[in-house]
């Protein structure tokens, strides 16, 4: 009599085992068990994984997605592509303007648009052109300062002030309440009237002490959010210090809204030169500035109005164009506008 065959292996939860190694079938808790370990496996060797993953199935970061959800903005690439013009402009102004911005010839003054000046002229014969070009690294030299100034200062007190709290916080809190209570213009009028240097650097020292306060207020608000989450009680729970856990896990979490608020800030600053400037209080001639050639040119309005429109045709565009990058960094950084 032939022998019986050997009955075939069972798992812990009925399901038979393949003789060639296969996946076990899904019976049982044993073999949804070793299901779920070949699917994570797969996940790990195809390229991309399920929605919210990125490369071999990490879970995407708020920065990847950001720079994802940016790059599928047109008003992103829009005011992206004017600023890095303006950049380029104010680094190398002699790119598109071979004029000197400082060369007048009054026997043209007031006069249109002529060959190699499509601008005109301004009151004292000046290529119109020839300064709105290069009148632009002015104004973007004291935004982007002053924005940095006023990041970094800001972000600094206040994120000291929201992370320890206490007394320093109190202390913080009443000083911002005074410098809000002062008038920016008229802080500007007055601070700025005393000063006779024709550089960029009182304008910017201004814009830094009276600017601070706001991202002072914003950077506390993140950090005391960001400070309350599980992932830092439980660093704390273990031992790290207070530097740690301001470096690794408060600061990347509590940064974006400080970025967008300085984003937008940066049109700010621009505008704000341009005003102190028309005042006469801000930049001073030798100095080439949007504010100054509009302060020259309105009381030319009515006989030469080109003289006004290029400079405030410029302004306006920087302005604009700041603003709408904030604007945009803004819906991408924050998770309740996905």
């Amino acid at each position: 009599m032939p022998e019986p065959e050997p009955p075939e292996p069972y798992s812990s939860g009925g399901g038979r085992v393949p003789e060639d190694g296969g996946a076990i079938a899904a019976t049982g808790a044993g073999g949804a068990m070793d299901l779920a370990t070949e699917e994570g496996r797969t996940l790990e060797k195809t390229p991309g994984g399920p929605e919210g993953t990125g490369p071999a199935g990490k879970p995407r970061s708020l920065w990847s997605d950001a720079w994802r959800d940016l790059r599928r903005n047109p008003i992103f690439i829009i005011s992206g592509l004017v600023i890095v013009f303006l950049v380029i402009i104010s680094l190398w102004p002699s790119l598109i303007a071979s004029g000197n911005p400082l060369s007048c010839d009054l026997a043209k003054a007031q006069e249109g648009s002529q060959p190699g000046h499509p601008f005109g002229f301004n009151g004292q014969g000046c290529d119109v052109y020839t300064r709105t070009v290069y009148g632009a690294r002015t104004s973007v030299t004291v935004g982007v300062c002053a924005t940095i100034g006023v990041a970094l200062l800001g972000s600094v007190l206040g994120g000291l002030a929201g992370f320890f709290g206490g007394g320093w916080d109190a202390i913080l809190s009443r000083i911002t309440d005074v410098f809000f209570a002062i008038p920016v213009v008229l802080g500007g009028l007055v601070l700025l009237s005393v000063v006779t240097s024709s550089t960029v650097w009182p304008v910017i020292g201004f814009m830094v002490l009276l600017g601070w306060p706001q991202l002072s207020r914003i950077a506390r608000g993140s950090v005391i959010t960001a400070k309350q989450n599980d992932y830092v009680q439980a660093a704390r729970a273990l031992g790290a210090s207070n530097s740690r856990m301001m470096l690794r896990h408060i600061l990347p979490n509590a940064i974006a809204p400080v970025i967008v608020v300085a984003t937008i800030a940066l049109g700010t600053y621009i505008s704000l030169e341009a005003t102190l400037s028309y005042l006469g209080v801000g930049l001073k001639p030798p100095t080439v500035s949007w504010g100054i050639d509009i302060s020259s040119a309105s009381q030319y309005i009515r006989n030469a109005p080109h003289m006004l429109l290029w400079p405030a045709g410029a302004l306006a565009v920087t302005v604009l164009a700041f603003i709408m990058l904030g604007d945009a960094v803004r819906d991408a950084l924050d998770p309740k506008l996905r």
